[in-house]
């Protein structure tokens, strides 16, 4: 038998029902579906990001136009950091195998910035990140420049002082865990929250850039 409450739902899931129809019929049709992803939570608009300059660990100054012509997925970490950072690069390397066989014009890519550039110099962060897969990027800059990175991507980051009595360089660095996924025009395109799974974030990347290939 309904009651109230059971009435009062049903009245509503109609209500929006017809307020998606009406949307429908007023609008036109709805725009190409996304795709099918099991990772990446993929936005409905992609977002431009504002510019930036960090330094790579090759010398080179890693801009906007750099992040263009392929899927990438982006990582901000320390290279001091006890536990996830080291997990996750482990992880993102199992899933860089899954699209190693396509060409390196379009190959997916990772980029791992250093957050915690008193200790990390571009180099460092580049051994760091090169240990663990050699194709991955690397970079970091100063404060002010990752912060705007970091906040570009919906991302913070924040020093965390050491245990009491520990040196001054001792500390930790508190940070988003959150992958971001940029799209082959350089814009972010969605997310990848953790528990991260490899195969489900290799097979991800392999089907977008496929699919931006058609």
């Amino acid at each position: 038998m309904f009651n109230r409450t059971t009435l009062w739902i049903l009245v509503v899931a109609l209500a929006a029902g017809l307020g998606l129809w009406a949307a429908r019929a007023w609008l036109g049709p709805a725009g190409p579906a996304q795709p099918q992803t099991q990772a990446v939570r993929l936005f409905p608009e992609p977002r431009t990001l504002p510019d930036f300059s960090l330094q790579q660990s090759d010398g080179t100054r890693l801009v906007p136009g750099e992040l263009r012509g392929h899927w990438t997925v982006v990582f901000l970490g320390f290279t001091h950091c006890p536990d996830v950072c080291p997990t996750t690069l482990a992880e993102l390397a199992q899933a860089q195998k899954q699209w190693q066989a396509l060409p390196d014009s379009v190959r997916p890519r990772v980029l791992f910035v250093s957050v915690d550039p008193e200790r990390d110099t571009a180099i460092a962060t580049g051994d760091y990140a090169h240990a663990f897969h050699r194709d991955t990027l690397a970079a970091t800059g100063d404060v002010p420049a990752l912060e705007a990175f970091a906040r570009s991507l919906s991302m913070v980051f924040m020093k965390a002082p050491g245990p009491e009595g520990a040196p001054a360089d001792h500390y930790n660095v508190d940070h988003s865990a959150t992958l971001a996924i940029l799209d082959p025009q350089g814009r972010m395109a969605g997310i990848v929250q953790p528990p991260f799974v490899p195969s489900a974030i290799g097979g991800d990347l392999l089907m977008l850039t496929n699919a931006a290939a058609r």
